[in-house]
């Protein structure tokens, strides 16, 4: 985690997998279900597409101190398939500024899944306080995206 100006963290997160690259993609592309299978993420819907680019809405929610934390944003996402990229831009939301990638590149022995957030709290959210939820959050992001990959894997018929 990177502490940059103005209460804006950069975070990554990478895992390493042996699973194929091809599965992981139709996961993360999965917008519709992404909330199925992510913790923390109450709704995904895709508001519209055009060639390679969606626009989507995402609500996050979640317990902090006892109170129900929910965050909406509206996202621009470039889907770069040759390359394993997926990058997102909040173009509306509750945050000040919400930005990132996905990134697989094939690995020898799998695939490697980097996942970057660029995230800047709106006035009176506390980020100190919500920065080692982000952080968590990451990691248990990236293992959901290998575990709904594995159960794909393994029950093709639910895919």
């Amino acid at each position: 985690m990177e502490r940059l100006p103005h209460g804006t963290r950069r975070l990554a997160v990478q895992l390493r997998t042996p699973l194929d690259l091809d599965l992981l993609w139709k996961v993360l592309t999965d917008y519709d279900n992404l909330s199925s299978f992510i913790p923390n993420l109450a709704s995904s819907e895709v508001l519209g597409r055009e060639h390679n680019c969606v626009h989507l809405a995402q609500v996050g929610s979640q317990q902090l101190l006892g109170l129900t934390f929910s965050a909406r944003v509206e996202l621009d996402l470039t889907e770069y398939r040759p390359e394993g990229l997926l990058q997102f831009r909040m173009t509306k939301g509750d945050f000040r500024r919400f930005e990132g990638s996905w990134r697989l590149q094939s690995l020898p022995e799998g695939t490697s899944l980097l996942y970057d957030l660029t995230v800047q709290g709106c006035m009176g959210m506390p980020v100190a306080l919500i920065e080692q939820r982000l952080r968590s959050d990451l990691t248990a992001n990236l293992l959901a995206v290998e575990q709904e990959a594995l159960r794909r894997q393994e029950s093709p018929e639910l895919a």
